[in-house]
């Protein structure tokens, strides 16, 4: 080095490919961010119900977004050196490309799409377990949102992943395993096909216990297991960077978006956060043991930081439409611009008048889990304007996200854990604080918001730094790098409880309606 030259800066990336989206951020060794860059990630919808991502759309975006974001980070700081890349995606979106070739052999079926409904009613009246046949090991319900089914589906239907499957010469994998398999070199540099275990415990196709593919699950699904991946931990280098700006920089971390979330918001056992992004993800933090559900909710691995180290699991309450509604009164009813013109439309007024609006646009999830329900606006009249259905729709997310914690409260409370008395949040919509003042009052508890609110980037990053070494597990988990604004409760618990009674009737009256679809649009 030059005598007076400086050292370059030690960044550590964080790779977010989520829903709509794909972006990147590079952190500095006190975990605060340095740089950025994102780009959309066009949906495609073949049929409704159906939600398609073009696999190389996906890779494109993420090689954008690396690229731009070290620029960015040059030109703010000066030199710097990547030092790890860590990896966080959308959950459940199944892929499956041949072995060879690595060409993807379908577009990549997105978790929220339900064109596996019949598979799933099917297996669920011939299984002796009904819907809840594969939860005691899997912890998961018999649904469209999961990976299996999905995978399924393309094995029944698309003759390309028949012929491969059969031949031995797919490869199956959620986005992670795909953004590994790409970044270390694809199908003629040696790529690595791996899924970290949060990844791999929203398949439906591990044992929760073991951590491991279980046999007689993929039996069922006709899976075989030449196709799977390796199911790795969530810190620990996987292989590197085969070419570009990053060659030879070690891939570390590799983790579902809502689990990064849980780690970027340092929750421990006993600990909760709600990310309100395209859907809204409640997580509990149950500790080293696997805790059952009976009341509607997923059990799921939290996170799992090194080869060595035991799994953390978690309670999980999935809520489909979240951030997803505000963007569909934007875009498909055009009652505001954008989202920051519909959030003071809907602080025009103090209530909603009497109007409840539920968002079952592709079913209920959890604790539900009711596939016949579809949207539903209640209790219009003439004095509704677009400012009362504007507030309803914010209600809509307060109100799923209270049943999925009365829900998760209950099991927990039978495993021993104490009352959650405050939710951490984070996500895009989180950044309404008309949202979160609701939110807690719905609640009736504490909600804290960081002031840095992308905790699903800063989780990728943070488990690709435990991976090589630069933070220990203790020191990420003890740590909080950034201040938070509170939420308290401006509402007392008997009113609270009169709002959640009046959603639980509106919801009472969404069930059923599937079939209300047009035939044309089938």
């Amino acid at each position: 080095m030059a005598l007076g030259a400086c050292a370059p800066t030690e960044l550590v990336a964080a790779v977010d490919q989520g829903t709509q989206s794909t972006r990147v951020y590079l952190f500095n060794k006190n975990q605060q961010p340095v740089a950025s860059h994102q780009v959309p990630l066009p949906q495609i919808h073949p049929q409704p119900g159906w939600n398609e991502h073009d696999p190389f759309e996906i890779w494109k975006g993420v090689e954008e977004c690396m690229v731009m974001a070290l620029v960015a980070a040059q030109e703010a700081i000066g030199p710097v050196e990547v030092k790890a890349v860590g990896i966080t995606s959308q959950r459940e979106t199944t892929l499956v490309w041949h072995r060879t070739t690595g060409q993807p052999l379908f577009n990549a079926i997105v978790w929220n799409d339900t064109r596996t409904a019949d598979i799933c009613n099917t297996l669920a009246d011939e299984l002796p377990g009904g819907a809840d046949h594969f939860r005691a090991k899997t912890g998961l319900p018999i649904s469209t949102y999961f990976s299996a089914y999905k995978f399924k589906w393309m094995y029944d239907n698309v003759d390309d992943v028949t012929r491969a499957v059969d031949a031995g010469d797919a490869c199956f994998g959620t986005v992670d395993s795909w953004l590994i398999y790409m970044l270390t070199g694809g199908a003629h540099s040696g790529g690595v096909h791996v899924t970290d275990v949060s990844n791999a415990s929203r398949t439906g196709l591990m044992d929760l216990e073991t951590c491991a593919w279980d046999p007689e699950i993929m039996a069922v699904f006709g899976v075989t297991p030449e196709c799977l991946p390796r199911i790795v931990s969530n810190a620990e280098v996987y292989g590197t960077v085969s070419a570009g700006p990053y060659e030879g920089v070690p891939i570390s971390g590799s983790i579902g978006d809502q689990h990064a979330a849980m780690l970027g918001q340092r929750c421990v056992k006993g600990e909760a956060k709600n990310t309100y992004g395209t859907g809204a993800f409640l997580l509990l933090n149950t500790g080293d043991h696997v805790v059952p559900s009976r009341h509607g909710l997923l059990t799921t691995v939290a996170y799992r930081l090194g080869t060595g180290a035991a799994p953390q699991f978690a309670l999980e309450g999935s809520i489909a439409v979240a951030g997803r509604g505000l963007t569909w009164l934007v875009e498909n009813l055009g009652i505001a611009a954008d989202p920051k013109e519909l959030e003071e439309l809907a602080k025009s007024v103090d209530t909603t008048s009497g109007v409840y609006f539920v968002p079952a646009f592709s079913g209920l999830m959890a604790p539900r889990w009711d596939s016949s329900a579809r949207g539903a606006l209640l209790g219009l009249t003439g004095y509704t304007t677009k400012a009362h259905i504007a507030r309803a729709m914010l209600d809509a997310i307060c109100f799923q996200s209270r049943e999925v914690l009365e829900a998760m409260q209950v099991d927990a409370q039978a495993a021993g854990l104490s009352k959650i008395k405050t939710l951490r949040v984070d996500g895009g919509a989180s950044q309404s604080d008309l949202l979160m003042q609701t939110q807690a009052d719905v609640l009736q508890c504490l909600v804290r918001r960081p002031q840095f609110q992308e905790t699903t980037a800063l989780g990728a990053a943070l488990a690709a730094g435990i991976g090589i070494g630069m933070w220990t597990e203790e020191e990420v988990l003890l740590s909080h790098a950034y201040g938070s604004t509170d939420f308290r409760p401006s509402i007392g618990p008997k009113r609270a409880a009169e709002r959640f009674g009046k959603w639980n009737r509106a919801v009472a009256r969404s069930v059923q309606l599937a079939d209300l679809e047009d035939e044309r649009d089938a």
